[in-house]
């Protein structure tokens, strides 16, 4: 395939995901006091197993940009709630002032650990129909990152003000397309240096990088999957190839589904198959 024709499929396949109107939830609650420390919480819609639905949690990509927030996903949400899960996405802060800049340190993941620890409260006056003991972490893109650097805080360094205790109660992580080694993310340029700025430029970047790496907190002890397009021109396939690398080296295995013919977007759109594919990777671990 050419350049040319590989970046006019990546550019149709994002058009294709971002032509969902936004899907409103049952709700939302806030785990603290910025207007983006949100919770939207969407109900099952029919039922997908026996007993409580399982709790989905989705984390949004979007380059941990201002511009990109949860909105972008919630067709995705609404697409797991169809199919029997209770889903909650969380916003979390995200870039500054400037619209190009990744991240806010410590402000995003601050954010991501807070409103892990205030879900299980949040889902049980919520949604009584979901059962907050089988929940599934998952995200895309940077959203995959934040979900595998949340079910890995209790590997943080010790001192670390996001460390918890133990480890979370996780059926397992479903990370998508997930920016999970940020070396290799920031050797390989993604998202146009997304994960340097994430950690605060050149002077900040190896300091903080133990702490927010997911590819440095091995082994989780949970189970783990990646899904990932062969052909994503955003976060290549070497990204996910060496995070589950790095894992094996931990002792740890995790699962790495590769989808042919299928780029960065389609694994969160509900008209494409990967979706479906994706799905059926959370219900594994949920139900």
């Amino acid at each position: 395939m050419t350049d040319d024709v590989a970046a006019a499929r990546a550019a149709a396949e994002e058009k294709s995901a971002f032509s969902h109107a936004p899907v409103d939830p049952d709700a939302t609650a806030a785990y603290g006091d910025h207007p983006d420390q949100v919770i939207d919480f969407f109900a099952p819609r029919r039922e997908g197993g026996p007993g409580p639905a399982p709790v989905v949690v989705v984390l949004h990509g979007g380059a941990w940009r201002a511009p990109y927030d949860r909105r972008h996903i919630s067709p995705f949400a609404d697409f797991l709630a169809r199919r029997g899960f209770a889903v909650a996405s969380a916003e979390y802060r995200r870039g500054g002032g400037d619209d190009s800049v990744a991240g806010r340190w410590p402000d995003t993941f601050d954010d991501v650990a807070a409103a892990l620890d205030a879900l299980p409260a949040l889902v049980r006056e919520v949604l009584p129909q979901a059962d907050p003991r089988r929940t599934v972490l998952t995200g895309h893109s940077a959203g995959g990152h934040l979900a595998l650097w949340g079910a890995a805080r209790h590997v943080l360094p010790s001192g670390s003000p996001w460390r918890s205790g133990g480890p979370v109660t996780l059926r397992g992580v479903v990370a998508l397309a997930p920016i999970a080694d940020l070396a290799i993310a920031d050797k390989l340029d993604v998202c146009g240096g997304a994960a340097r700025q994430l950690l605060g430029g050149d002077e900040h970047f190896a300091e903080r990088q133990p702490y927010a790496d997911p590819a440095l907190l091995l082994p989780t002890g949970i189970a783990t999957t990646l899904v990932q397009g062969r052909t994503d021109l955003d976060v290549p396939q070497a990204v996910a190839e060496s995070y589950a690398e790095a894992a094996a080296k931990a002792g740890e295995m995790v699962g790495v589904t590769l989808l042919e013919g299928v780029g960065h977007f389609p694994l969160i759109d509900p008209a494409a198959d990967a979706c479906a594919v994706v799905v059926e990777e959370i219900a594994q671990l949920a139900w």
